[in-house]
């Protein structure tokens, strides 16, 4: 007999389908605490929006002395650079104390802790009136920052179910963009609103301490700390309960033991190997044990160091700037930005919702490398041919009015293409791939090189627009992005779908085989992966349609692997038959 399988409906055409999870997993306690770590990328972005509209207000550049004309243009490059890089530069240090605090006292701890931090600076930034107050309360914010990129996505990996890790980690990366929307819109409602003075700035900065204040208060209620930490540092009980809690099952239904077992086995195994691990340690595993060396620099160092050169930084920072230099004036300016908010949003979203889990990490870093590189190749070659679109009163011929539109939206769907490569990958990468023992580090030290060339990104572009003209510095970007594909190609696995608990095998093949092959030759054998689906109670509706190994293959099957099969289906049939019958009468009693 054939017994058809049903296949589970779907809402829309690409969806990730979870054949080995029952449907309890996915509910709301789960949904509210990846809410609220997810929600923690917006700190980035909100920064990052906020202070590209401030250094476009003309109070703020009066206040701190970005419009004093006695001053060369490098100086006031240099001087504008210093405040908006500000936070990156404090966000290495904030990387570094994450790499602490986040294994020392836990994700939802280390999520209070940097929200005050972040308000601190915040407010220092609102009520400052010099250049030297200004830069300290953004190095201070700068600190919480650089926490978010750790705590956020590795709490995220270590909650989420597999075959949506890559959804839930990218609505961290997403709410990027959500903050530098936000940030965006709120400048430009002040430009076109309110008259000249500080409100124009200081309402946009103030929208961090709502953000801040926000996400602290949330994090009480509706967060769940991580089981995986917890069984790290030796408190199982609250482990399995915080597990039931987040996958809304009972301690004793086969989902929970088994994902409890992988976890387990994990953490044994890597306690015995950390005892007495310390920070020297850690650092020489990242150097000499060559599974963790190939991940820390193939895979979490040359992302952000080719993702934070590929031009991004340099669009979403500088944007006001860069709609000047193509012909945008006035208020315009702001909208422009404002709508490029939008643009970066909706593109990383939709690569969180339907690509970066049914494409898989690989192909949708492909399609956003692409997408981003030919966008910045037209705008560098717009710059080069139009020199004159780079002049102030510089007066556009009717067809270089037509390419300075297409300039403008060769920089939004620049922004797209970040949003579904770089962007998706550079944070879910790092927090997914690495062993348990070290991951909050490697982590943190990756997000201190992804701090560290954001700083530098920042403060030099600014000067490398004037050195290398305007068009030089978007080619070199573009020489960026055809590196990456290379090592797209060469260095990086598809891990879509794969257990935590299993990437260790992947990664201990020679370094050669890790990205073009890994995968099909280290299969995920984990148990969380294949156990079959089942309900909140154990009992099984329709075991035909569910526990596939027990339905008979069809009559015919020529193999012999399939008679062999048939002829053991067929014996424990007959045994479960056997057993079900009555016992045997005597001759004579009445039945």
């Amino acid at each position: 007999m054939v017994v058809k399988i049903s296949k589970p409906k779907t809402k829309f055409k690409w969806r990730v389908v979870d054949n080995h999870s029952p449907k309890e997993i996915y509910n709301r306690a789960l949904y509210l605490s990846v809410f609220v770590f997810g929600i923690l990328g917006a700190a980035r972005g909100m920064d990052e929006g906020a202070v590209a509209g401030a250094v476009y207000h003309q109070s703020f550049k009066d206040r701190f002395g970005l419009s004093d004309t006695t001053k060369s243009a490098s100086w006031l490059a240099n001087r504008k650079s210093n405040i908006t890089a500000m936070v990156q530069l404090g966000s290495v240090g904030g990387s570094l104390l994450a790499s602490y605090l986040c294994d020392r006292i836990g994700r939802q701890r280390s999520l209070q802790f940097l929200c005050v931090i972040w308000i601190v600076g915040a407010v220092i930034q609102i009520t400052a009136k010099t250049f030297g107050h200004l830069v300290v309360g953004r190095l201070i914010e700068g600190f919480a920052i650089g926490q978010t990129t750790t705590v956020g996505p590795a709490y995220l990996s270590e909650v989420s179910p597999p075959a949506y890790r890559g959804l839930f980690g990218c609505i961290f990366s997403g709410a990027v963009y959500f903050g530098i929307f936000l940030g965006y819109f709120v400048n430009w409602g002040t430009a076109l609103h309110l008259p000249y003075g500080d409100r124009q700035w200081i309402i946009p900065t103030s929208m961090k301490l709502i953000l801040s204040g926000g996400i602290m208060i949330l994090s009480f209620l509706w967060t769940i700390e991580s089981p995986r930490w917890l069984m790290k540092v030796g408190r199982d009980e609250k482990a399995l309960k915080n597990l039931c809690r987040l996958r809304n099952l009972e301690a004793d239904h086969p989902y929970i033991i088994s994902e409890m077992s992988d976890i387990q086995a994990v953490v044994a195994q890597e306690n015995a190997a950390v005892a007495h691990y310390s920070f020297l340690a850690k650092f020489r595993d990242l150097l000499t044990v060559s599974s963790i060396r190939y991940r820390f620099f193939f895979i979490g160092c040359l992302s952000q160091l080719l993702g934070q050169w590929s031009g991004a930084n340099a669009v979403t920072i500088y944007a006001p700037t860069l709609f000047e230099i193509i012909g945008v004036e006035g208020v315009d300016v702001m909208k422009m930005t404002a709508i490029l908010g939008v643009v970066k949003l909706c593109g990383a979203y939709f690569a969180a919702f339907f690509l970066i889990d049914f494409l898989g990490r690989r192909r949708s870093l492909y399609i956003g490398i692409v997408l981003q590189g030919v966008c910045l190749l037209y705008y560098a070659i717009f710059l080069n041919v139009v020199p004159v679109a780079q002049i102030e009163s510089g007066n556009l011929s009717t067809s270089q009015f037509h390419a300075s539109k297409a300039a403008i939206a060769a920089l939004y769907l620049s922004g797209v293409g970040w949003t579904m490569g770089f962007n998706s990958v550079q944070y879910l990468l790092g927090a997914e791939i690495m062993p348990l023992r070290i991951r909050s580090f490697a982590q943190s030290i990756i997000m201190v090189l992804h701090f560290a060339n954001q700083y530098g990104n920042s403060k030099a572009l600014p000067s490398m627009m004037i050195a290398m003209k305007s068009y030089g510095a978007f080619y070199f970007f573009v020489g960026v992005l055809a590196t990456s594909l290379f090592w797209c190609w060469f260095f990086i696995p598809e891990v879509s779908g794969r257990s935590l608990e299993s990437m260790e095998e992947v990664f201990n093949l020679p370094w050669y085989l890790v990205g073009r092959k890994g995968p099909i030759l280290c299969p995920d054998l984990s148990q969380v992966n294949h156990i079959a689906p089942q309900s909140t109670h154990n009992t099984i509706e329709k075991p035909e349609e569910i526990f596939i190994d027990e339905v008979m293959p069809a009559e015919n099957t020529s193999s012999d692997e399939g008679e062999d099969k048939d002829n053991k289906d067929n014996e424990e049939k007959k045994t479960k038959k056997e057993t079900k019958k009555e016992p045997k009468q005597e001759p004579g009693k009445m039945v």
